[in-house]
């Protein structure tokens, strides 16, 4: 699974990474959670990129609680599972991010791992966003939940899953603005090259969403 990471650019690097027109007043974060709103870039405007909030919630439910359980969707089985599949053939997603984090099981317990691309400040994971009604209030709220698959020869060691990753060249089929069928996209979600990856233990800090700040990424003695 995914359950913390990393976007440390400013926006102008953001702009470029992914051609964008505008973007959201974000800070550079290190330790981002669930629930928190992050920068996405969706396939209703793929020029820009909009904050939502990480975990989806879908249309139907009656509340937010869903979303906390729901901030991954297996790649594999997205299209039979009534939270994500009509996201997934409708509204499909980009969640830039610099790196995201892995906790290795150890004979001593859990080891925290930030795993980023060698050669690059930002990439893009798959994702699926959904917007929400509050019955009550009226309140529209959008969600997302990033995709997963399973992990590839240089992540195996460190857990059995991982996010997909998207090649550049793959941003607009993953964004396209029709309906696709599943079978038009199933392809792109496949574990990364894991040649083009890089991973070292950073602190156990890490552990608590309260604290965000640089040292969180630097390797530990």
């Amino acid at each position: 699974m995914c359950g913390r990471y990393v976007l440390a650019v400013d926006p102008e690097t953001l702009q470029t990474a992914f051609n964008l027109s505008s973007t959201p007043d974000f800070p550079p974060r290190f330790n981002i959670a669930p629930t928190q709103h992050n920068p996405v870039i969706t396939n209703e405007a793929p020029a820009s990129a909009v904050l939502m909030r990480w975990g989806l919630i879908p249309s139907w439910s009656k509340d937010t609680k869903i979303g906390a359980s729901l901030i991954n969707a297996r790649s594999e089985s997205a299209a039979e599972k009534p939270s994500f599949r009509n996201a997934l053939r409708r509204r499909r997603c980009l969640i830039p991010a610099s790196g995201f984090y892995e906790w290795q099981q150890r004979d001593g317990g859990k080891a925290p791992m930030y795993i980023h691309l060698a050669d690059a400040p930002v990439f893009a994971m798959a994702g699926l966003w959904e917007v929400w009604k509050d019955p009550a209030t009226g309140e529209i709220i959008r969600t997302y939940s990033i995709l997963t698959t399973d992990a590839n020869p240089f992540m195996q060691s460190i857990h059995h899953r991982m996010p997909v990753i998207l090649q550049p060249e793959d941003y607009a089929a993953w964004l396209a603005t029709e309906e696709v069928s599943i079978d038009a996209v199933r392809h792109l979600m496949r574990p990364f090259d894991g040649g083009a990856l890089a991973a070292h233990e950073v602190s156990k800090a890490v552990n608590r969403p309260v604290n965000d700040s640089p040292d969180l990424i630097e390797p530990v003695a």
